[in-house]
C-alpha cells in the first residue's frame, strides 16, 4: 500500500459480514450505540464515512431489553398522524407489548446519519423477540 494516496472503499469490495447479538440483560442505549456502530462499519479499519461498508446484525431476545431508572414509563414517543388533533404519545412499555422492535430501532436509528445511507444501514438490523431467527446459514461462525 502506498503511504501518499488516500484509501478509498469502493462499494464492489466490500464483504459484510453477519452479526448476532443477544439483547436479554442488555440496556437499550449502549446495546444501540455497538448496532451503530457495526451497521455503520466503524469496527472495520476500511471504514468510509461515504460508503456503506457496514454489517449485518441480527438483534435476538429483543423483548428482555432493559431500560434504566424510570425511562419505562416516564419516557415518551411523541409523533404526529397528520390529521387535526393527531397528535400521539406512547410510553416504551406500551410500545414494547404493541411492537417488541420499536425501541431498539428508535434508538438505533437515532445513532445513525440523516442522510441516504442511514436507509440502506437500518435496512441490515433485523430484531427477533425470541431466540429463534431465519437467518442461520448467513451467520458467520
Amino acid at each position: 500500500m502506498d503511504m501518499n494516496r488516500t484509501f478509498y472503499l469502493k462499494t464492489g469490495e466490500r464483504k459484510p459480514q453477519w452479526h448476532v447479538i443477544d439483547a436479554a440483560g442488555k440496556v437499550a442505549g449502549r446495546l444501540a450505540t455497538e448496532i451503530a456502530a457495526l451497521l455503520r462499519g466503524k469496527k472495520d479499519p476500511s471504514y468510509t464515512p461515504h460508503i456503506d461498508a457496514g454489517d449485518y446484525v441480527i438483534v435476538i431476545n429483543s423483548n428482555q431489553v432493559v431500560l434504566t431508572g424510570d425511562k419505562l414509563t416516564g419516557k415518551e414517543y411523541v409523533w404526529y398522524t397528520g390529521w387535526r388533533s393527531g397528535q400521539r404519545r406512547a410510553t416504551p412499555q406500551n410500545k414494547m407489548d404493541r411492537c417488541h422492535e420499536f425501541v431498539i430501532q428508535h434508538a438505533v436509528k437515532g445513532m445513525l446519519p440523516n442522510n441516504k445511507l442511514a436507509d440502506a444501514q437500518i435496512k441490515r438490523l433485523k430484531i427477533y423477540p425470541g431466540a429463534e431467527h431465519p437467518h442461520e446459514g448467513q451467520v458467520n461462525v
